[in-house]
Parts: C-alpha cells; structure tokens; sequence
C-alpha cells in the first residue's frame, strides 16, 4: 500500500476514540513514556513562559461588549444633553439605542472586523466599520422616521448622536488597534505553540508559519524522541528542547496553548504513538497539514494564517465557556453557603466538643494540569491518625475515623469547606474529583492502574462530579473501580455544558443518600 492511500485510510475521529481506549482498558503500557523532569535548558525555556497570555477570543469577546455599552450610553447622552424638542422619551430613545447597538455589533461581525488581523490593520479597515455604522445608523432612524416615531423637530439630536458614535467608534479602533500590536510584540496577545516532531517536515513548516503576515503564533522550542542525525538540536533556528516525554512536563509547568505535530499524514502508527503520550495534557492539538495533497472538508480545519491544520484534540472549557462556568461557580457556592452555614456551625461544634485537634483538615491534592492544591475538609479523623498523604484509603469500620467522622463522610459534610476552594479557585463546583497526590488502588498508584489517568486533570477538579452522582465514590480496592471513575470523569469533560453540571448540582444532594461506598 502506497502512502497516499493510506492517508485516504485516516480517520480522525477512529484516531481519537483509538487513543482514549487504549488508554483507559491500560494496555500498551510499555509504550506510554511517564513523565520526566525537563532538563535545565528547558526549565529555563519554560520560565520565559510562567506568565499567563491573553486569549484574542478573550479579548474580541470583550470589544463586542465595550462596542455594544459604548453605543449604547452614547445614545442616550445624547438625548440628555441635546433632547431637542421633539416627542421623544427617555425610555423610548433607550429601546432606540439599543436596536443601534445590537445591530452595529452583528454587522460589524458579518462585516469581518472582528478578527485578530482585521483590529490589527488600523486606518485599511476604518472606512468599512463607518460604513457599517452609518448604514445602522440611517437604517434605524428611516424606520423610525416611517412609523413616526423620529421627526424632524428630533434631527438636531439625532445628527449629534451620529457624529459622537462615529467619532467614538473610529477612535476607539484606532486605540485598540495599538493596543493589539503592543501586546503581540510584548508576549501578552499570543498563542504559545511548541512543535512535535524535529527534522525537515519541522523546519518546513516554521518557515511556512513565519511566512504568514497575520501570524499570532509564538513557538516555543521543538520535542522529538529521535537522536541528532534524524531531529537537529537546532530547526530554523529554534532549539530542540528535549524529548516527548520531557515534554508532558514542560507543558505542565509552562502556559502553552497548542502542540503542533509535524509529521505527514501517512505516519498514522507514530501520530497514535505521541497522542497516547500528549492527550492528557489540556491543550490543543493539531497536526500540520500544509504539506498534505489529501484534503478533507473545511470544517476540518483550523487555520494559522493560511496554514491548514487537523484539529485532533481541543482544549476543553476554553475562552468564554471558562468564563461562564467560573460564573457559575462563583454564584451557586455563595447561594450554597447561604442555605448551608447552620449545617458547618453545627459541625464546627460537633467536632470541637467530642475530639482534640483543628476543625479543618487540608490535604494535597492534584488539581487542573496536575497542579498541587491544598483542599479543604472537616476532619473526619482523630488528630493523630489523619493521613495527609491519601496513602491509605479509609476502609469500613475504620478505627481512625471518629464518630462524628463517621457521619459527616457518609453525608459529605466533610467535603462543604471545599466550597472555599471553589471561591479561591482551585475548585470548580462540577469537575472530576481531586484524589490525593498518592492515592492508589491497593499499592498501584492510580496513573499506572489507568494509563490515561492524568486526562482527568484537563479541566479544574470540583466538589462533586458525574462519577460520584453515579455511584463511584468512596474507597478504591479495586482496579476496575479507578477506570470505570476515570471513564465517567472523561465523559463528562467531553460533553460539558452549563445544562450538564447544573443537572449534576441538581442531582448531586438526592444522590448522595446512597452510602453504600462511604465509610
């Protein structure tokens, strides 16, 4: 078989779903590289890039916003201080300005000038976004003119109206245009990419990047398992960091946004080979396909400037759904710590009165993108039996576990303090369980139970979850109980959504009262 028709043969949706399984039945585990630790040159690298970016969906999201609010007050301070001495009301003009508003944010996106290079290119595009506004402008006030609801004793405020908004919204551009600039030559509006893969098919496509004009792309070092005669230390004049395995690491440690494989298409068995290493880690992923004749349909594609790339894996709960779900977060634990602070008084007094030591117990646990976190408990056991380590699961009739213990963790109660963790945001309300950093089934650490284990830590753990709404919860004795947990909490970060974690909340309080694996 020749290699282009086994480039026919790729499938990418047979590939992710390859990968996944692979991963959670275990198998292949000689294949998959551990984590290492990156070495010195690397961690130097990686401190450059310690420092959070700037997301541009992030950032457009927010001029959508600035733009609409802008338009809007402008409108009505125009009718404050030129009211005219027409029929108008205040209420009336605010309906008005915000018809305007709305409809100048959609024809500006219909327009294309909510795009990265469209904000970059300052005076090219100012004549389209006034010819945008011009034409919202006339539009609305023609119809009001025709239902009689603009007349000609109101033209005064209106002509006004129109000036200010245009003069606001080009100089508005202008700034922000500047501002763009600024921040893609300082680091602060960027992509952060590191390329897989070393060689020519890297340095061919580093030169297609640099080619591109509109290209938000900062590269960030090259990782390639392969020895110097096949993958240089040097590709176009970017280093070669280490290997994929040092890789897993530097990701974790840094704020990169994508990987960038480099290889063809007909590679299919090493592309599969570096996804079950790479899929854990909560970036995107795309394989670079400029060098490719096989096409597949648009909508396949993401693009760097004019370079096609497959996307293999996204980042999941990205840009504004992060922001939603943070929302969220923020809203139902203040709700929750209103309704339930009688129950954590109660507790704080049970605890106090019938054993020695703190109220609180904290424990290291791991968090998005196997971060260390401290979580927050009611201590459930005798002050100098507690197992900070997690090392040591509780088991029934557990000796360790006070009495008040004993009830708080067949209820939960002992997880409410982590509602702190989620206003502190290290938690998430809804999220796959943090386990403890030396949590293990029997005496096998979880990650070499379930060998795509570390893909839960994609997303920010939380205090419950749809592995524990549907019975996986409490002690772990048994290998099948951490795949089938993992499984659940990898369904659930590929099938968020606000409706889904608010039917996981919703459910979470009836569910509970099953006990069966709470000691």
């Amino acid at each position: 078989m020749n290699k282009a028709e086994k480039s026919d043969q790729f499938d990418l949706e047979a590939l992710r779903k390859q990968v996944s399984d692979i991963n959670l039945r275990g198998e292949n585990a000689e294949e998959n590289t551990q984590p290492q630790p990156i070495n010195s040159y690397a961690r130097q690298i990686a401190e450059q890039f310690s420092a959070g970016n700037r997301s541009p969906a992030i950032i457009i999201g927010q001029l959508r916003l600035f733009e609409f609010a802008s338009q809007f007050l402008i409108g009505l301070l125009a009718f404050a201080l030129w009211p005219a001495t027409g029929t108008e009301t205040l209420s009336a003009r605010a309906i008005t300005a915000a018809i305007v508003a709305v409809l100048l944010v959609v024809v500006l996106q219909t327009a294309d000038t909510y795009s990265i290079p469209a904000l970059r290119a300052r005076a090219r595009l100012l004549p389209r976004v006034l010819g945008v506004w011009t034409s919202v402008f006339l539009g609305v006030t023609a119809v009001g003119a025709l239902s009689g609801n603009v007349g000609c004793l109101q033209a005064q405020g209106y002509t006004i109206w129109f000036v200010a908004g245009a003069v606001f919204l080009l100089a508005a551009r202008c700034l922000i245009a500047y501002g763009i600039r600024n921040w893609s030559r300082n680091g602060v509006m960027e992509r952060r990419a590191v390329i897989v893969g070393g060689g020519q098919p890297a340095k061919d496509l580093i030169r297609v990047l640099e080619q591109q004009v509109d290209n938000d792309i900062r590269i960030c070092g090259i990782f390639d398992d392969r020895g110097e005669k096949r993958s240089p230390i040097m590709v176009a004049g970017y280093p070669k960091l280490g290997t994929i395995a040092e890789l897993v690491e530097f990701v974790r440690i840094t704020r990169i946004d994508m990987l960038i494989i480099s290889l063809p298409l007909s590679a299919e068995a090493r592309i599969l080979q570096l996804l079950k290493k790479l899929w854990v880690l909560p970036v995107d992923i795309r394989l670079a396909a400029h060098a490719n004749r096989l096409r597949f349909r648009p909508r396949a594609y993401s693009r760097i400037g004019s370079v096609p790339m497959l996307d293999i894996f996204n980042k999941p709960i990205r840009d504004w759904d992060s922001v939603a779900k943070r929302c969220f977060d923020i809203v139902f634990t203040l709700l929750a710590l209103a309704l339930l602070w009688p129950i954590m008084l109660a507790t704080t007094i049970a605890i106090k009165l019938t054993s020695k030591g703190p109220v609180f117990f904290r424990q290291k646990r791991h968090g998005f993108n196997n971060e260390i976190i401290n979580i927050f408990k009611f201590r459930s056991m005798y002050a100098d039996k507690g197992d900070p380590t997690g090392r040591a699961a509780v088991t029934k009739g557990d000796p360790r576990v006070t009495a008040v213990g004993r009830f708080i963790r067949k209820s939960s109660i002992d997880e409410l303090p982590q509602l702190f963790n989620v206003l502190t945001g290290d938690l998430s309300l809804v999220g796959p369980r943090p386990h403890a950093i030396l949590a293990q089934a029997k005496d096998r650490p979880f990650g070499e139970v379930v060998e795509g284990y570390f893909a839960r830590h994609r997303v920010k753990p939380g205090v419950t979850g749809w592995a524990q709404i549907n019975g996986w919860r409490g002690e772990v004795d048994h290998d099948d109980k951490i795949k089938f947990r993992t499984a659940y909490d990898l369904y659930y970060i590929e099938n968020w959504s606000l409706w889904f974690d608010l039917k996981i909340l919703f459910l979470t309080p009836f569910r509970l009262l099953n006990t069966e694996n709470a000691y």
